[in-house]
C-alpha cells in the first residue's frame, strides 16, 4: 500500500478519535444540561399549578405554598444527572408527574438493563457492561429488581386468549434446575409450539411442572383449550412419544392424529443396538422416513426388520411397536414433511433457552425461570412474526 495512503488512513483514524472524544463528548454534556433544564423547569411549572401562585408570588389566602427543594440523582439514557433539583410544597402533597416518586432511573435505562441481562449477561456483570454507556455501575441487586418487572408480562403471556387457527401442534418439555425450600430440584417446563393455517410459527405457552405426567400435561392442554385452542383446524400433534403426554392428548384432543418424533425414536432404537451395529442399522432405518409414500415406508421397514431381526431383535421390536404413529407425516405434502417428522422445531427453541441459561446454572426460584424463558420465547415470536413458513400457508 502506498505511503501516502497509509498516512491518509492514519490521519483519518486520528481525526475520528478526536471527533468521538471531543465533539460527541461535548454534545452529550450539553444535551444533559438541556435535559436537566427541561426537567427542572417543568417541575417548577407543575408546582405553580399546584400552589395556584406564580414563582415569588405571595398571597394571604390559605393554600399550599412552596418549601424549597431537594436533590435527587437520575440516570438517563444519556448519562447521570446528579443533584437534580426537585421542588416541594410545605404540605407534602406535591409530586411532579415528569419525575415519578422514588424514580432513580428512566424506563429506557431499565429497558437497557433488562435487555443486557436477557442477552446472556449475568446479573453481577450487567452493571460492568453498561457502565461505559450509562456512566454508573448498577449493582446485581438493582438489576435483579429491574428484571422482576417482567413478571407482569409473563402473567399476560400465559393467560392471553388464543385463536383457534393452529393446524399443527408440537409439544415437548425442557428440564431446568430451580431452587426451592428443600434445595435444588429439576423442573420440567412444558412447552407448546404451533403452526397456524397462515404458516405463522408461534410459541404458544409454557408452564413449569414437577414431571411429564399425564396429570401435568392434561392441565397444560386444558389451559390451551380454555384459552381458545379448541382444535377445529388441528390436523397433527407432534410429540417425543412421552406416555403421559399421549394419555393427556387422548383426553383433550382425542381425534387429532399424533406423529411421534423420528429423532427420539431412533435414539431409543440405538440404545438397544450393540455399538458396533449402530451406524449401519440406523443408516438403513433412516431410509424408512425418506420413503415417498406410506406404503413404501412400510415396505422398507419390513426389509429392515428382516435384515436386523436375528442380530438385534429388541431394536426391531422397539421400532415396530410405534411404526403406525411414526408415519402420519407422509400423508402431507412433501415440502412440509421435514418439519413434521420430528420435534426439531421446538428443540431449536430449547437450545436457545439452554444457551441463555447456561451462565445461571440454577434459578433462585420458579419466577426467575419463567422470566428468562418468556424473554427467549418473546424474542423468537417477534422474529418469526414476519417470517411465515410458506409451505404451510396452503395446508392440504
Amino acid at each position: 500500500m502506498p505511503t501516502a495512503q497509509l498516512d491518509f488512513e492514519k490521519n483519518i483514524a486520528g481525526w475520528w478519535r478526536e471527533v468521538k472524544d471531543d465533539f460527541w463528548g461535548d454534545v452529550k454534556q450539553e444535551t444533559l444540561k438541556l435535559v436537566r433544564l427541561l426537567l427542572e423547569e417543568s417541575m417548577k411549572e407543575e408546582l405553580v399549578g399546584y400552589t395556584q401562585a406564580q414563582w415569588h408570588e405571595h398571597t394571604g389566602q390559605a393554600r399550599p405554598y412552596r418549601n424549597g427543594s431537594y436533590t435527587r440523582a437520575l440516570s438517563t439514557a444519556l448519562g447521570v444527572l446528579p443533584e437534580l433539583r426537585v421542588p416541594r410544597s410545605r404540605d407534602g402533597g406535591f409530586h411532579p408527574t415528569v419525575l415519578p416518586r422514588y424514580q432513580r432511573r428512566q424506563e429506557a435505562v431499565n429497558g437497557l438493563l433488562r435487555e443486557t441481562f436477557l442477552a446472556g449477561v449475568s446479573t453481577r456483570r450487567v452493571g460492568e457492561v453498561v457502565q461505559p454507556l450509562l456512566g454508573v455501575r448498577w449493582s446485581a441487586t438493582t438489576v435483579s429488581t429491574v428484571t422482576k418487572t417482567l413478571d407482569a408480562a409473563v402473567h399476560q403471556f400465559q393467560r392471553r386468549a388464543l385463536l383457534d387457527e393452529y393446524q399443527v401442534l408440537v409439544l415437548d418439555g425442557v428440564t431446568r434446575r430451580v431452587k426451592d425450600a428443600l434445595g435444588v430440584k429439576k423442573r420440567l417446563v412444558l412447552v407448546a409450539y404451533g403452526l397456524t393455517v397462515f404458516g405463522q410459527r408461534v410459541l404458544l405457552s409454557f408452564r413449569q411442572a414437577p414431571s411429564e405426567s399425564a396429570t401435568a400435561w392434561e392441565a397444560f392442554l386444558n389451559d390451551l383449550y380454555r384459552r381458545g385452542l379448541e382444535g377445529t383446524n388441528l390436523r397433527l400433534v407432534v410429540t417425543d412419544g412421552c406416555k403421559g403426554l399421549h394419555a393427556a392428548l387422548a383426553v383433550v384432543f382425542p381425534y387429532v392424529t399424533r406423529q411421534r418424533c423420528w429423532a427420539h425414536k431412533l435414539r431409543n432404537v440405538a440404545s438397544r443396538l450393540p455399538r458396533r451395529l449402530q451406524a449401519a442399522a440406523l443408516q438403513e432405518a433412516k431410509t424408512i422416513y425418506q420413503a415417498p409414500t406410506r406404503r413404501e415406508a412400510v415396505t422398507r421397514f419390513q426389509r429392515w426388520a428382516r435384515h436386523w431381526q436375528a442380530t438385534a431383535p429388541t431394536a426391531v421390536a422397539c421400532l415396530r411397536e410405534d411404526l403406525e404413529e411414526l408415519l402420519p407425516f407422509l400423508d402431507f405434502p412433501e415440502a412440509q414433511r421435514v418439519k413434521l417428522r420430528t420435534t426439531n422445531v421446538i428443540e431449536r427453541c430449547f437450545r436457545e433457552v439452554r444457551r441463555r441459561t447456561r451462565p445461571i446454572g440454577c434459578f433462585t426460584n420458579a419466577a426467575s425461570c419463567d422470566r428468562i424463558i418468556y424473554a427467549v420465547f418473546h424474542r423468537l415470536n417477534t422474529i418469526w412474526q414476519d417470517r411465515p413458513l410458506r409451505q404451510f400457508t396452503h395446508f392440504t
